[in-house]
């Protein structure tokens, strides 16, 4: 067993508070949000039941950990609504539209920005 695999495996969660498994060894019955979603759920506010890890050397905490939930205790995802789907995009509408000149930029504006890249950088756009 590798030094790694050791001290991320803890199935009782005795160290870390919750099961912990290696990464790509978490038991059946179990999955991440993402996962959830791929099959049409959510987690439907259960806490966390489990945890993946592993070593991640440009992280500063020196570890990568994913939460794991029951896929048994997941709920259904809940149906898009006209509503819904009205206010998702009124929403996008805003993130595209420049501030300065009121007009769809084509992309969703950078918060960086906060304007559209052509307002934000005049003179690079008139040089080429």
């Amino acid at each position: 067993m590798s030094p790694s695999f050791g001290k991320c495996f803890d199935p009782d969660g005795t160290t870390f508070g919750v099961p912990t498994f290696p990464w790509k060894f978490a038991p059946d019955g179990y999955a991440t949000r993402r996962q959830l979603r791929a099959r049409g759920l959510r987690p439907g506010g259960q806490p966390v039941a489990a945890q993946v890890m592993r070593r991640a050397r440009r992280r500063k905490s020196g570890v990568l950990v994913a939460y794991l939930y029951r896929i048994d205790q997941a709920k259904p995802v809940r149906p898009m609504t006209p509503a819904r789907a009205a206010a998702l995009a009124k929403a996008m509408r805003a993130r595209r539209t420049c501030p300065k000149y009121s007009m769809d930029a084509g992309y969703c504006i950078p918060t960086s920005l906060g304007m559209c890249v052509t307002c934000a950088y005049p003179q690079e756009q008139h040089a080429a």
